[in-house]
C-alpha cells in the first residue's frame, strides 16, 4: 500500500534522529501536499525559523519571495508550494554561518517523502546541498557556474543562490543572475502556479 502523505509528515515532525546533535533540539520545518506545483528545496532552517516553526520567517524569505513576486499567503499554501529543505531542523553554527543540513534528513525522509509529491513542475535549487542531491553529477563545478548554466535544468529545476544577505557581495559581482535568472524565474512561477500580476 502507498504511503500516506500526512502519515509521513506526522513521522518527519517526530522525528528525533538526530537530537544528540542540534543545539536547540529537534524542530523539522517543512510544508507539503500532493497537489503542490511548486517545490522549494533550500538548506536547513535558521534560528529565526527554528523558533517560529514556519519556513523562511526571516531576512532569506523576504528576498525569496520578492525573487519570486508572490505574496506570503501564496507562498504558505502548501497546496500549491511545498517547502522540503535539504535539512529540517536547525543545525547549529560553524565557521561564520550555519552549519550544513544533517545528511539524514535526506537520507531518511526525502526518497519516501518526494514521490508523495506527484504535482510538481518546477523545483527550486537553493544553495549547494540541493544542487548536490538533486543535480547529482549534472550541476557544475561551483554553485556560480551551476546557477549560470541555469538553462540547462529547465524547465523542471532552477538552481539559485541563497537568498541570505550574506550574498549581497555575490549578487552584486554577479548581475546576470537579476537581469537574466529573475525575470524566467517570475515568469515560471507565473506558469506553474497560475498567477497573474
Amino acid at each position: 500500500m502507498p504511503e500516506r502523505l500526512d502519515a509521513l509528515l506526522g513521522d518527519i515532525r517526530a522525528c528525533r534522529l538526530c537530537e544528540a546533535h542540534l543545539p536547540l533540539g529537534p524542530r523539522p520545518v517543512l510544508q507539503a501536499s500532493p497537489t503542490a506545483r511548486l517545490l522549494i528545496v533550500g538548506q536547513a532552517p535558521g534560528t529565526r525559523v527554528h523558533a517560529s516553526g514556519v519556513p523562511w520567517t526571516d531576512a532569506s524569505g523576504e528576498r525569496l519571495r520578492d525573487w519570486l513576486r508572490i505574496d506570503e499567503a501564496t507562498f504558505y499554501d502548501a497546496a500549491s508550494v511545498a517547502i522540503v529543505p535539504m535539512g529540517f531542523c536547525y543545525p547549529g553554527r560553524a565557521g561564520s554561518g550555519d552549519a550544513p543540513p544533517r545528511r539524514e534528513c535526506g537520507q531518511t525522509w526525502h526518497p519516501r517523502l518526494l514521490p508523495l509529491l506527484p504535482g510538481v513542475e518546477l523545483t527550486l535549487l537553493i544553495g549547494q546541498y540541493a544542487q548536490a542531491y538533486f543535480l547529482g553529477a549534472q550541476r557544475k563545478r561551483t554553485l556560480t557556474e551551476t546557477v549560470r548554466a541555469w538553462t540547462e535544468y529547465m524547465p523542471r529545476y532552477l538552481p539559485l543562490p541563497h537568498p541570505s544577505p550574506r550574498n549581497v557581495g555575490w549578487f552584486k559581482v554577479n548581475p546576470w543572475f537579476e537581469d537574466e535568472v529573475l525575470p524566467a524565474l517570475r515568469e515560471r512561477v507565473d506558469t506553474v502556479l497560475g498567477t497573474t500580476r
